[in-house]
């Protein structure tokens, strides 16, 4: 077999391990789906009437724009189960045993980014079931689900690939489950919950110009049917950005550490 048949045949390796670690404890995995859900239910019940009418509308107008926001911040919050899970792995001495056996280094990172991105992906579909279940209605068809579907899973590629190299820097699984912090609240600082044009010129101008803004308006004009003029092209450069710097700094991190 050749280098590219045996990396990708360890990953998938290394994959299986983590989805049976995740089948083994749920709670970890689906915990990611359960902070956008609270914020879901927070936001349009006990301020949906109050901030629809801000924008223009009623509670029933404020689920609608508020859910893409939602599932974004989901997606973002995934990520921190990678870092916890590459930390733990790191510390714990399994990757001494993985060192002593006959598999490709790669592989190791790939399993947990492919692993952390298909449970990021379930998550979100519970999500959406929760913003259906409440009200939630999209008039997109059937190829702008799926193009969202591909955002959703650029982002989450993105991410869990910077969550993992955070995983590598920490010394400890409680240090691992706070760095990712920043990237999960980042959405607060965008549109995800209010338009950035009724924010104050510095913290719009933020807005504006950091990666959950344009990634947040692309998902809401593909669920909703409107344009999103140049948001698109934006959000997957960002995506593209982002996997770029967390594989580069992770496979540095990871070769530094794991080198004889």
């Amino acid at each position: 077999m050749s280098a590219l048949t045996y990396a990708v045949h360890d990953s998938m390796t290394m994959l299986r391990r983590n989805l049976k670690h995740a089948i083994r404890y749920p709670s970890v995995g689906f915990g990611s789906a359960l902070m956008p859900i609270m914020m879901l239910l927070l936001f349009v019940y006990a301020f949906g009437d109050s901030i629809g009418a801000g924008i223009g509308g009623g509670r029933d107008a404020y689920l609608e724009y508020l859910t893409p926001g939602i599932i974004v911040m989901g997606v973002a919050a995934g990520s921190m189960s990678t870092s916890i899970a590459v930390c733990s792995d790191m510390t714990e001495g399994i990757i001494n045993r993985f060192r002593t056996m006959n598999i490709t280094r790669s592989s190791f990172m790939t399993g947990h980014v492919v692993d952390s991105v298909i449970q990021t992906m379930v998550c979100m579909v519970v999500v959406v079931g929760v913003a259906l279940a409440v009200g939630f209605r999209s008039s997109a068809t059937p190829l702008e689900w799926l193009a969202a579907a591909g955002l959703l899973t650029a982002i989450a590629f993105a991410v869990t690939w910077l969550s993992a190299a955070l995983g590598l820097i920490s010394k400890t699984v409680e240090s691992a489950s706070n760095k990712p912090l920043l990237v999960q609240f980042l959405p607060f600082l965008g549109s995800a919950f209010v338009p950035a044009d009724s924010m104050s010129p510095g913290l719009r101008w933020f807005a504006e110009n950091q990666p959950f803004t344009p990634m947040t308006e692309t998902l809401r004009g593909l669920l909703s049917g409107t344009e999103i003029g140049d948001n698109g092209w934006i959000s997957l450069a960002w995506c593209a950005g982002i996997a770029l710097v967390g594989y580069l700094w992770s496979r540095s991190l990871f070769n530094s550490t794991t080198k004889r």
